[in-house]
């Protein structure tokens, strides 16, 4: 049994064949923490990727638990006690994670086996505020992403990596943009008549030279310009910039920042739980920021 688990482990998304972990959205921060706990694991710095891994836990990361669980079962040493690894898995079950609910579910333990006891680092502090990272998501992280889109949404995903340098944007926020406002869905329509894959109002797809709206690669260069404008209106400010195209450049001049409304709020989080930085990352080669488009 134990082999089996082993060969399951190996198995799972995250944990071999790639140089990235799996896509997560979590908040900037711990995202940044389990790639961290991710590379030092594959550097075979098992003691500080369970260090990375556990911080992230104690915030309140899922995605944490299971690869912290899913660390200490392959390295029974780093453990407090025994049945760490398998109550931190039956933790992150609980919770929802698949990865976490496979294993288990492949007789790893039985449910009357399954305590409470947990690794000590989770206890060892209290969570702080938690800032911005300070850096956007690596690329190797959002190919992933991308790759793992259906075919259709997929190919908006390739176009929108490949125009987005061309309008000085950073193809990562763009995707950002794109996946909060329809998911990658070119015929998505909103009550308010935003269209298309970057949710154009007829008004800014007629100030920004849009034709037709429901074009997708219109679309999306309407949306890319409107974009590019408002990084340069809000000096590279994300949050701002990201505030501003879901509310209008007006309500965030009249409040000086984002505006007190929950849903801009919230569509915020959302862009920043994607890219990451609150500081736009100008494409310097435009070829080299767009390679990734090359792909398919």
């Amino acid at each position: 049994m134990l082999t089996a688990t082993v060969l399951l482990l190996c198995a799972l998304p995250g944990v071999a064949g790639s140089d990235a972990p799996a896509w997560t959205d979590e908040p900037p921060v711990l995202a940044r923490m389990l790639e961290d706990g991710y590379r030092a694991e594959r550097s075979h710095m098992t003691g500080l990727a369970a260090a990375s891994y556990c911080t992230a836990a104690r915030y309140g990361s899922i995605e944490a638990q299971f690869l912290l669980g899913r660390l200490l079962l392959k390295n029974r040493r780093l453990a407090d006690q025994p049945d760490n690894a398998v109550n931190l898995l039956a933790l992150a079950a609980r919770q929802g994670h698949e990865g976490a609910q496979v294993l288990l579910a492949s007789g790893l333990s039985s449910p009357a086996a399954i305590g409470n006891d947990l690794p000590e680092c989770l206890y060892s502090g209290a969570p702080g505020a938690l800032a911005d990272s300070g850096a956007a998501v690596p690329f190797e992280v959002v190919e992933r992403f991308v790759s793992s889109l259906s075919v259709e949404r997929r190919r908006h995903a390739r176009l929108i990596q490949r125009l987005a340098p061309r309008y000085d944007v950073d193809p990562r926020l763009a995707l950002a943009i794109v996946r909060t406002e329809s998911n990658f869905n070119a015929d998505a329509r909103s009550p308010k008549n935003a269209q298309g894959l970057m949710q154009l109002i007829p008004d800014t797809a007629e100030r920004f030279g849009v034709r037709n709206i429901m074009d997708p690669e219109q679309n999306v260069r309407g949306g890319l310009a409107y974009l590019r404008w408002l990084l340069q209106r809000f000096e590279g400010d994300v949050l701002m910039t990201a505030a501003a195209y879901n509310a209008g450049e007006g309500a965030v001049e009249r409040y000086g920042g984002v505006p007190p409304y929950d849903e801009t709020r919230e569509y915020v989080r959302r862009i920043m739980a994607f890219y990451r930085a609150s500081q736009h990352e100008y494409p310097v080669i435009r070829a080299l920021a767009s390679v990734h488009a090359q792909k398919s």
